[in-house]
Formats: C-alpha cells, sequence, structure tokens
C-alpha cells in the first residue's frame, strides 16, 4: 500500500555530554522511569512494552544497570489512572512514559517539573496537550499516532472490503476521565460516513467486562452491516471477546490497531503502534541525557498500514477484493 507522508518534525536539539546523568544523579544512582501502559499486565506485559524496551536496548540501555523502570498497568480501569500516576511521581521518577491519553492528561496535570514523553493516538495540539508540535513547550513531549484523524480513511476502506454496506455500529466506551473526548470520536466517524451516505449507529458501552454481548445484540437489532472499535482503554483488555463476538455476529470488524486484528478483527488502519512505543525510548535517551522536553518536536508517523485477516474473512464468507489486497501492508492468511 503506497504510504501516506505526513510532515515528521527533525532536527532535534544537541544532547549532552553522555556524562548528563552521572553528574546529576547521586553517586550509584541511576535514572528511574515511570512507565504508564495502556496495554498488558504485569504478568504479560505485551508487545508495547517489549517494544519500548528493544529502544532502549538499541541505545545502550541495560534495566538495573544504568537505568531502571517502574512499571505500571491501567488493565483497563480507568479510575486507576490517576493514582497510578500519582505514585510514580511520589516515587520521585525522573522521568514519565505514558501511553494513553488519559494517563498523558493526568500526568500534566500533576506534574510541570517531571519530563513527560506521551505515546497517544490524537492531536496533542488540538487537545492543549502541547503549543505545538515543532516545540511543544512546557515539560512534555513524545509522539502522536493521528489516529482520529484516519476515521474517514477507514471507512472508505471497509466500503471497498464489504461493498455495499448501509449502516455501521461504532462501539466505544466512556474513559471515565475523557469520555467527552469519547463522544468526539464516534462524531468524527459519524462525519465522513454522511459523505459516504453510510449511517452510523452509536453503540455505547458503559461496562465492557459485562454489557459486550448486550452491545452485539444491538448492533444487529439496528441492522448494522459492519462495526468498528474505538480503541480506548476500557475495551482493550477485551480485544479477544469482541473480535470473537463480531464473528459470532457475522459483523466484519475494522480497527483503529494492527492488534486487533492479530486476534481475530478483520482489518484495521493505522500506524505502526509497536515503531511508536520503540521511538519513546529516543526522547527517553534524550531527555536522560540533558535535552528539555520543550526542545523535542512531536513526531507523527510518515507511514500509516493496512493490515486484513483472510481467516476471519472465510469465517464471515466474505471475499476480499484483490485491489485491495495487494494494497495491504500485510495479510493474515
Amino acid at each position: 500500500m503506497k504510504p501516506i507522508v505526513l510532515a515528521l518534525f527533525v532536527g532535534f536539539t544537541l544532547q549532552a555530554p553522555l556524562g548528563f546523568i552521572a553528574a546529576q544523579q547521586s553517586p550509584g544512582k541511576i535514572p528511574r522511569i515511570g512507565f504508564v501502559s495502556g496495554t498488558g499486565d504485569p504478568n504479560n506485559p505485551g508487545p508495547n512494552v517489549e517494544a519500548f524496551r528493544q529502544g532502549l536496548r538499541e541505545l545502550g540501555y541495560v534495566e538495573g544497570k544504568n537505568h531502571q523502570v517502574e512499571y505500571r498497568y491501567i488493565e483497563g480501569k480507568s479510575e486507576r489512572i490517576a493514582s497510578l500516576v500519582t505514585d510514580l511521581i511520589q516515587l520521585k521518577v525522573d522521568l514519565l512514559v505514558t501511553a494513553s491519553l488519559v494517563s498523558t492528561r493526568v500526568a500534566k496535570k500533576e506534574t510541570k517539573t517531571i519530563p513527560i514523553v506521551f505515546n497517544i493516538p490524537d492531536d496533542p495540539v488540538a487537545l492543549g496537550l502541547i503549543d505545538s508540535l515543532a516545540r511543544p513547550g512546557g515539560n512534555i513531549t513524545g509522539v502522536t499516532r493521528i489516529g482520529r484523524e484516519l476515521s474517514g480513511k477507514r471507512l472508505e476502506l471497509l466500503t471497498e472490503a464489504v461493498p455495499g454496506i448501509k449502516r455501521v455500529g461504532i462501539l466505544y466506551s466512556s474513559t471515565g476521565v475523557g469520555g467527552t473526548a469519547t463522544r468526539r470520536n464516534f462524531e468524527e466517524y459519524e462525519v465522513p460516513a454522511r459523505a459516504l451516505k453510510i449511517t452510523a449507529q452509536s453503540i455505547y458501552v458503559r461496562n465492557p467486562s459485562q454489557d459486550l454481548d448486550g452491545a452485539f445484540r444491538e448492533a444487529v437489532k439496528g441492522r448494522a452491516n459492519a462495526v468498528i472499535i474505538i480503541s480506548t482503554t476500557p475495551v482493550i483488555p477485551f480485544r479477544k471477546k469482541i473480535t470473537d463476538l463480531a464473528i459470532k455476529n457475522r459483523l466484519p470488524l475494522l480497527a483503529e490497531s494492527s492488534s486487533w486484528v492479530n486476534v481475530g478483527g478483520l482489518m484495521s488502519y493505522a500506524a505502526n503502534e509497536l515503531e511508536s512505543s520503540r521511538r519513546l525510548a529516543t526522547y527517553v535517551d534524550k531527555i536522560l541525557k540533558g535535552t528539555k522536553p520543550s526542545e523535542l518536536p512531536v513526531e507523527q508517523p510518515t507511514k500509516f498500514e493496512l493490515v486484513i485477516n483472510l481467516q476471519t474473512a472465510k469465517a464471515l464468507g466474505l471475499t476480499i477484493p484483490q485491489s485491495l489486497l495487494f494494497r495491504a501492508d500485510r495479510v493474515i492468511k
């Protein structure tokens, strides 16, 4: 698939000498990083955390030797986010990594001194997190996957995969902290859907641990031809159940991350999430070596990936057009 190229800000400021960390730390002390992960759990950190660790290893970091990471996992429970961030701040970590929008907002609110490196799918300027992509300002910077801006393109791809669709269920759940933003994410599908003469059916899931079966009954009752899942903190732990329910109800599911396609979703169109996680290590490295977050431009992806699961297509009785398969970056057979 031909990549869509967006602005990628480069030209980072010069780093401080390699001895900066040692000069700023007490003898024998190594930098402590706090990492709030939106996926995984302590027993199974998941691929995003491993990608971050790999990025650090590539830069010469050995955990326990020249840095220490304190991991905290949201595990789909948005109400825990504030306490997780507060816990890390009280530990006096040298740097915070936030891998979700809500944890980023909480961290920005709770500290003006600890550097924050985020990895979010949203536009950080539009949300008021930073001043600009080139010069974020304050104590915050990071990576944006700009997933929200892809809503229209995802709908277009879905109409190619499932010709003739008239109604799409948009499944989403409130984050508990950013519920308004979640509703706005639905509206960002609603607008391009109208242009494609598709009705966007709002399917709000109050409690994913209890309400998912009912959500799919609602989609079927509303005669949805397909489902799009808005990937927010509460639904992430239920990826496999949601994709299984989509297949059971014969509803093609389009996702905002390839991780959903890996477990049975039909297709996704998004920036490479693992690459974004790996790139966080570059920011950590530069900040620990003395560069101010305000001077590190926020990165945007230069390429978006189309991933299609042919096993799921077969289970749904769908034939994916060859023209779409040729453009796919990865096909699961």
